[in-house]
């Protein structure tokens, strides 16, 4: 088997883990379009490369409005690597108690709404504490982990809870102890994660479900749709709805912070 054989005979057993949590996976889509019908947000938040399943999950084609984004460029921009932005310095947040408490402030949480956290150690600091936070305001929380990753992670915080103590809910994305799923002959170190590929298929899975359940509703969701799929007037009328939707549901977070 070669090394690319290898890596895509783990990522189908990725899909395997995922479809095993069917039952989970439709408890999650319950919540979140309890959410959405109520005019709320599920907010979702990633730091470092779990940053990638906030953007797989919205705004992107075949998303719709309901979510909301919280993204930290302090501790998911990469690109740079060292210097000035770079990743030792978003490695170092990702650990600095309190912050996740500040990027909270700016948002008027309310019971109705709900939470995904993604992380795959869910080890670090600042996605605990987020979870925390957005438990003691009420909000259920669903966690994404790797959840041999993270049994195997040692918690960063000094009372040892992770990520996993404070969710309702938690989903695994099957990836490996490490995350690392191929091993090459004469390297002591395994190459090619696995994680992303699985909690794209969690948080695609979920999306479906949550779409199907906002049509039974009698409110289907405004799509982010191809031209060469609805034609280009059509495409472009729902991506102006979808967006002015967004627009509307953040205001109310907005709308409520701080004292009257």
């Amino acid at each position: 088997m070669t090394p690319a054989q290898s890596y895509l005979a783990r990522a189908r057993e990725l899909i395997n883990a995922v479809e095993a949590q069917q039952a989970a996976l439709r408890t999650a889509a319950d919540w979140f379009a309890q959410t959405i019908l109520a005019g709320r947000m599920v907010h979702l938040f990633g730091s470092g490369h779990s940053r990638i399943m906030v953007e797989e999950m919205w705004p992107r084609y075949g998303s719709f409005p309901g979510f909301n984004p919280i993204v930290e460029l302090s501790l998911s921009f990469h690109n740079l690597v060292v210097g000035a932005n770079g990743q030792r310095q978003a490695m170092f947040l990702e650990n600095v108690s309190g912050l996740a408490e500040r990027i909270l402030r700016n948002y008027a949480l309310d019971p109705r709404d709900t939470a995904l956290v993604v992380s795959s150690s869910g080890a670090n600091i600042v996605p605990i504490e987020m979870a925390e936070q957005f438990r003691r305001r009420g909000v259920r929380v669903v966690a994404l982990v790797s959840r041999a990753h993270a049994d195997a992670s040692p918690s960063r915080r000094a009372d040892g809870k992770k990520l996993t103590d404070f969710a309702d809910l938690v989903l695994d994305t099957g990836a490996p102890v490490g995350d690392a799923m191929v091993r090459i002959e004469g390297l002591d170190t395994p190459v090619a994660p696995g994680s992303t590929v699985g909690g794209a298929l969690v948080v695609n899975a979920i999306k479906a479900e949550v779409a199907a359940r906002l049509t039974a509703a009698g409110q289907p969701p405004k799509v982010l749709s191809a031209g060469v799929v609805v034609g280009a007037a059509r495409a472009t009328a729902l991506f102006e709805a979808a967006y002015d939707e967004h627009a509307h549901r953040l205001a109310r977070l907005y709308a409520g912070v701080g004292p009257a």
